[in-house]
C-alpha cells in the first residue's frame, strides 16, 4: 500500500514516493468501485428482485383501477338508487360545528374548513367497498391463475382435531402438536402385540 511523505520533501510526485504507487492506489480505488457495481447489478437484476418489483408495480395498477372502478362506477348509481342526494364520498355527519353552522355544509371540504368537527363516513364506506372489490378481484385472479397451473395460491385449512389450530387440509400431521390426522392416535393398541 503507498504512503504518504511528510510534506518536507519538495520534489514533484505530489507527496507520494512514486508514479507507481499513485498508479496503485488508483488501480485499488478501481477495483473497489467496480467490486460494489458488480454486487449490485448482481443484486438488482436477481430473479426474486425483479419479480418482486414487477409485482408491486402491477398491485398498485390494479389498485389504482380498481378505486377507480369502484370510485367512478360503482357508486354514483348506488347514489342515485338509494335516496343519498350526493355521491357517497361526500356524504358527512356535524358532530361539532364551526363558527358558520348555522347556514350549513354542503361538502365535508367546506366544513372542515370552517372548523367543524366531521365524520366522514361516506368516505370510509367508499375505501371500504374498494378494499372488498380489490379482495374478491384479487381472490378471483388467485382462482383462475390456480386452475390453470398446478401452483396453489390458495392454500385450504382445517383444524386440527387435537390442537385446534389451521393446517393444510392435505397434512396427515399436525406441525403444531405433530399428532396424526387419519386417527392413529385415536386407536387402542392391539393386545397381541402387548405380549
Amino acid at each position: 500500500m503507498p504512503r504518504l511523505l511528510t510534506g518536507n520533501n519538495n520534489n514533484n510526485n505530489n507527496g507520494y514516493e512514486s508514479d507507481n504507487d499513485v498508479e496503485d492506489l488508483i488501480d485499488a480505488g478501481r477495483q473497489r468501485v467496480r467490486r460494489v457495481w458488480d454486487g449490485f447489478i448482481d443484486f438488482a437484476f436477481q430473479g426474486n428482485v425483479l419479480e418482486i418489483a414487477f409485482g408491486l408495480i402491477l398491485a398498485s395498477m390494479f389498485t389504482a383501477v380498481m378505486t377507480s372502478f369502484v370510485s367512478d362506477i360503482i357508486l354514483p348509481p348506488l347514489s342515485v338508487l338509494l335516496p343519498l342526494n350526493k355521491n357517497l364520498d361526500e356524504k358527512f355527519a356535524i358532530l361539532k360545528g364551526g363558527p358558520h353552522a348555522k347556514y350549513g355544509y354542503n361538502t365535508v371540504k367546506a366544513a372542515q374548513d370552517d372548523g367543524a368537527v366531521v365524520m366522514a363516513y361516506g368516505f370510509f364506506l367508499n375505501r371500504l367497498i374498494n378494499f372488498v372489490g380489490v379482495g374478491f378481484s384479487l381472490y378471483g385472479m388467485a382462482s383462475i391463475y390456480q386452475y390453470f397451473s398446478k401452483d396453489p395460491i390458495i392454500k385450504r385449512t382445517v383444524k386440527c382435531k387435537y390442537c385446534r389450530k389451521y393446517i393444510s387440509e392435505k397434512a396427515s400431521r399436525c406441525v403444531n402438536c405433530t399428532s396424526w390426522q387419519d386417527g392413529r392416535d385415536d386407536r387402542q393398541p392391539r393386545e397381541d402385540h402387548l405380549q
